[in-house]
């Protein structure tokens, strides 16, 4: 019997042909089943499991794809099975209604079943996909990668226009190993390696193709566009995504010194009748990849209830401003000049970067030479200048000079003889190696380590450091663990020893792994005194935009602005002073990124020039940080080859305003003509546009566009506002408990009315002569009585709002001894 039929998104047309197929056996069928999701279009072949992906609208697929598995040193390809069956049915979950297929190779002698289950979202343009490996051996079997996609013939990322239109975005392993660049096709040499996600788009069909992890449970998501040449042209030859080990990419890294037997490749056994999932893996085809990227991360956020309500951190950090040569006095210095000067602003965080601490790994036991009165007391200083002290650590380093490298190296990870695994050096002096974070006294000790800290050093912020240098498959306490369970088994511990008030930074891992545990992560290079610095850090603050406030609330790192150099640091410090217009560039990309706004100059120094103190002051810039909404990098995948990398960015900040901010990366003049239309606007006799950094108008003399002129190496921000819009507070909504008792804490919460109110911050006046600020707090009287609570809302251009009520609070804080009514406390670590 031949049977054709083609599947849509409808939940009772499938129940009916579940029905009619049940009395057939699927492995038989010649058909191919299709969904058709919003623009997506989803295809398996019940002939061989093949998949293919392709564009509603579209005759031609692209992608065809199937799954494998290495399994015990070999390859496992789902063509090499004899039988392959397929079921259909409906499914839900975070995602959303689906159309799933399970489609099951098997048949082939000594060797696990393969499971590929495929979901086609009904009203999404998107699915996602992720493979099983079942042992139906009597045997353990050895897994060392599992792959759901593999193109190798067919169609393979043919997005409708010529290859050598196709540009490429691949994350990397974290924001700087390596740096992300966007290539275009074949400039990478023969193979273009993802971590994480990785986007195709051509430039004149303006196609795309993205492909993301989901989940980050036990492995690595690799993927690795294969290139090679016709006629001279690029062709792409094969694409795969795999998840598996780290040991690929610390090869290139930490590893990359290292001898052989350190140099351990993933092997995971799964015993007879068991089985192991790959990560799950989202795709999707699309002719607008902005919506692509957004989509993904909103769907992060929810499946990984990601961790993004804080506000962005504002203040200073020490490593650009003085690196190792911190010391107790510079430190004060700059955190008294912070509060005198900068922290009404909202630069409240101060944060001391490496060089403190006596050795890697052992972070509550600080450098005497440098700060001879302990970090403590210097830390209580810091508080009582009414600042957020923040501290840098490297969670899961041990140097040779640490304690634990010394007394414990049973606790560091080790390889097959038993030696603990070096990662390198640091600066090409200590040696480094890595914490087990599966052993219980380990475990104890990172708790240990982290509650100090908080507790008795009064950290409000914890930056966490080079952990993709610490990402290492190797031999752990607990058996079989990866290096990806290790890390986030780590972070959880320092999660619970912290708690969560206290502010986590990612700095140096997989984008994906610490979403949830983490309040903020690094998203590209770091920057310095250098216009060079904020050249490569942008295509990372680009590129990751859609994670502010999915992943995580972004961190680019800290702006400079001061002519401030460090001649022994020579790319971070500078061997020049910047120029005004290079520290606007600076400062610029910090405001575009809409996260950590962090200045990272000498103070005093600072100070000293008004003009440069100025941008730091801007309170435009300093609304686009409070506000916490990325700009969208207009020419991601777009820019002219010019530009050399993605210059044009846009905030829609409310109904009234925005921000456009255009960088100039070369070292001549340019003169750039903008669309209206291109930024989601009407034509200009409706706006007026001012720039941000000296208040003058730009003339409009085009109603359909506007000309803008850069200096060499430059940036320029611009405020686009709607003529006749008046400018308005805005509206915000309260909750609040009816009524209190007295001594016992109650939530307020305030939020705006609508999405055309825009809020930078809250202030909560409670009456009784406390004053709160955030838009969730927590407050407890301790007298009777009726109290007017105010809440004072700030928006854009410093214009606010007030919405009051009236609270009454009853009953008294008992005085009396009460022995029955005590209870131990018991931590929940």
């Amino acid at each position: 019997m031949n049977l054709s039929f083609v599947l849509r998104s409808s939940v009772s047309l499938i129940g009916f042909l579940a029905l009619l197929m049940s009395s057939f056996n699927y492995a038989f069928l010649a058909a191919e089943t299709t969904s058709d999701s919003q623009g997506l279009r989803v295809t398996v072949d019940p002939a061989t499991g093949d998949y293919s992906i392709g564009q509603l609208g579209s005759a031609s697929d692209v992608l065809q794809a199937s799954v494998a598995a290495m399994v015990d040193g070999r390859w496992l390809r789902a063509r090499d099975y004899p039988k392959h069956s397929i079921t259909e049915s409906t499914a839900s979950d975070d995602l959303g209604t689906a159309l799933e297929w399970t489609v099951r190779h098997s048949g082939l002698a000594g060797a696990p079943e393969l499971l590929c289950i495929l979901h086609s979202y009904t009203d999404r343009p998107f699915g996602d996909i992720q493979v099983h490996v079942l042992n139906s051996s009597r045997q353990t079997i050895h897994i060392e990668a599992i792959r759901p996609i593999e193109a190798t013939q067919g169609k393979i990322l043919d997005l409708g226009g010529p290859v050598a239109s196709d540009r490429v975005l691949s994350d990397s392993f974290s924001e700087d190993r390596p740096a992300i660049k966007i290539h275009d096709l074949g400039d990478e040499g023969e193979m273009h390696l993802a971590v994480g996600s990785q986007l195709l788009y051509n430039r004149q069909s303006h196609v795309s193709f993205f492909v993301g992890a989901l989940t980050s449970n036990r492995f690595l998501t690799v993927s690795r566009l294969h290139v090679g040449r016709s006629s001279g042209a690029p062709q792409i030859q094969a694409f795969e995504v795999d998840s598996t080990g780290t040991t690929e990419l610390t090869k290139e890294e930490s590893l990359k010194q290292s001898p052989a037997e350190d140099q351990i490749e993933l092997n995971l056994p799964v015993a007879s009748g068991a089985g192991l999932d790959s990560e799950r893996l989202f795709f999707g085809v699309s002719g607008d990849y902005h919506s692509q990227l957004e989509s993904y991360g909103s769907l992060i956020r929810v499946l990984h209830q990601a961790r993004i309500s804080s506000p962005a951190p504002m203040g200073w950090w020490s490593w650009t401003a003085h690196y190792f040569g911190l010391n107790e006095g510079t430190a004060l210095t700059n955190a008294r000049w912070l509060a005198q000067h900068l922290k009404s602003l909202g630069y409240q965080f101060f944060h001391i970067d490496e060089g403190y601490q006596y050795a890697r790994g052992e972070y509550t036991t600080p450098d005497s030479t440098l700060f001879p009165n302990g970090m403590a007391t210097l830390e209580r200083k810091v508080r009582g200048e009414g600042l957020i002290p923040g501290l840098w650590t490297a969670p899961f380093q041990v140097a040779d000079r640490s304690w634990v490298y010394e007394n414990h190296r049973d606790w560091l990870v080790h390889n097959a003889k038993g030696e603990p695994i070096r990662i390198g050096q640091v600066d090409g002096k200590d040696r480094l190696f890595v914490i087990d974070t599966t052993n219980p006294d380990a475990q104890e000790y990172l708790r240990k380590t982290y509650s100090t800290l908080v507790n008795d050093w009064n950290i409000g912020y914890v930056k966490l450091d080079f952990m993709e240098d610490t990402a290492v498959e190797g031999f752990f306490y607990r058996p079989n663990t990866t290096a990806l369970e290790a890390q986030r088994i780590g972070l959880q511990i320092i999660r619970q020893a912290v708690g969560e008030q206290v502010l986590l930074d990612k700095d140096g891992s997989p984008m994906l792994n610490a979403v949830g545990i983490v309040d903020t992560g690094r998203i590209s290079l770091d920057t310095g005194h250098s216009f060079e610095a904020t050249k490569d850090a942008a295509p990372g603050v680009a590129a990751r935009y859609y994670m502010n406030r999915n992943f995580f609330v972004s961190d680019p790192d800290a702006f400079c602005v001061s002519t401030q150099t460090v001649t022994d640091q020579p790319w971070h410090g500078g061997k020049v002073p910047l120029s005004l217009d290079e520290a606007k560039a600076s400062i610029a990309l910090s405001a575009v990124a809409a996260g950590m706004y962090e200045i990272g100059d000498d103070l005093p120094a600072l100070g000293a020039d008004s003009e440069r103190l100025a941008l730091v002051q801007n309170q435009d810039l300093i609304e686009m940080a409070k506000l916490g909404r990325a700009s969208t990098p207009l020419d991601l995948m777009s820019y002219s080859p010019e530009d050399y990398q993605p210059s044009s960015f846009w905030v829609a900040e409310d109904n009234r305003q925005g921000m456009l901010t255009i960088f100039n990366w070369t070292d001549k003049p340019l003169t750039r003509s903008i669309e209206f239309s291109s930024l989601g606007l009407p034509h200009s006799n409706q706006h007026r546009i001012s720039d941000v950094f000296d208040g003058k108008a730009v003339a409009t003399p085009n109603p359909g566009s506007f000309v803008v002129d850069l200096p060499p190496r430059s940036a320029r921000v611009l405020k686009i506002v709607r003529a006749g819009v008046p400018a308005r507070p805005p509206v915000i909504k309260v909750e609040h408990m009816p009524d209190m008792k007295t001594g016992a804490a109650a939530t307020f919460r305030a939020q705006p009315a609508s999405s055309n109110d825009v809020v930078v911050s809250y202030r909560w006046s409670f009456g009784d002569g406390v004053t709160l600020e955030g838009r969730e707090v927590s407050h407890a009287y301790t007298k009777p009585g009726t109290y007017q609570v105010t809440v004072t809302a700030t928006g854009l251009g410093d214009l606010s709002t007030e919405e009051r009520f009236r609270l009454p609070v009853s009953g008294s804080v008992p005085t009396r001894f009460v022995p029955t009514e005590k209870r131990r406390y018991r931590s929940s670590q």
